[in-house]
């Protein structure tokens, strides 16, 4: 890395010490909001306002977005030794990218039911703020860029950019921020806003809906569930 070039230390700085400062910032943030700000900790669900197709989207969406996350903190953080004996790395990229591709589209088509809901719908749309429609914006945006990383790595099915990429993630776990700048300064275009619009989406995850993924999935086991029966005629 030449240390005299402004754009490695640009580098350096998105891809080495961006990641952790996002991640300061989620930790402290979710800590503040719960301490200080408890009720507005949830999702702010708009189904009874409108809840036509709300199911669907929101199962598609969620569905398809809990295979896409678990598939990248397994995929990125577990090193090639583990899986090599039972997989290559070739092999892993095109799991991944099969994998990948039928969650993203899955999660692609409930989300973007759920835009048009939310611009759409008045009441809806009424009651959204707008960093709510701001949100599943950025979302798309990274959902997309999600899928179009999967296009470009069908022109190399050998596994080194997965390998990187890996690399990368598993460099910056064990505090090695500029080697792990370093392992992505040569990969393409769309693998690098792919990242940083999801380090970025990590960031607003204190000010945004985007808090109760750490906390829905042991809400909802515990969540206690009023029966309600139908008030039938009386004879």
């Amino acid at each position: 890395m030449n240390t005299t070039n402004p754009s490695d230390w640009i580098n350096v700085f998105l891809y080495g010490i961006y990641p952790y400062i996002a991640l300061t910032v989620c930790v402290f943030g979710c800590w503040a909001r719960f301490d200080l700000s408890q009720y507005t900790w949830k999702t702010g669900s708009s189904q009874m306002l409108q809840p036509k197709g709300m199911r669907m989207a929101s199962n598609l969406f969620h569905v398809g977005i809990l295979i896409i996350l678990l598939g990248h903190f397994f995929g990125m953080f577990t090193p090639h030794a583990v899986y090599s004996v039972f997989i290559t790395a070739p092999q892993k990229q095109v799991l991944a990218m099969a994998v990948g591709g039928i969650a993203g589209l899955i999660c692609l088509v409930g989300l973007v039911m759920l835009i048009i809901r939310r611009f759409t719908d008045p009441r809806v749309s009424h009651t959204s703020s707008f960093g709510d429609k701001l949100l599943l914006l950025v979302l798309l945006a990274q959902l997309i860029l999600g899928l179009c990383t999967i296009v470009v790595s069908t022109s190399h099915l050998d596994g080194v950019m997965m390998m990187n990429l890996a690399s990368w993630a598993q460099n910056l776990a064990i505090l090695r921020p500029v080697y792990a700048a370093s392992l992505v300064e040569q990969v393409g275009l769309v693998y690098k806003l792919h990242m940083f619009l999801g380090t970025t989406l990590i960031l607003l995850v204190p000010f945004t809906r985007l808090v109760h993924i750490i906390s829905a999935p042991i809400w909802y086991l515990s969540r206690r569930y009023q029966v309600v029966r139908r008030k039938t005629a009386q004879a």
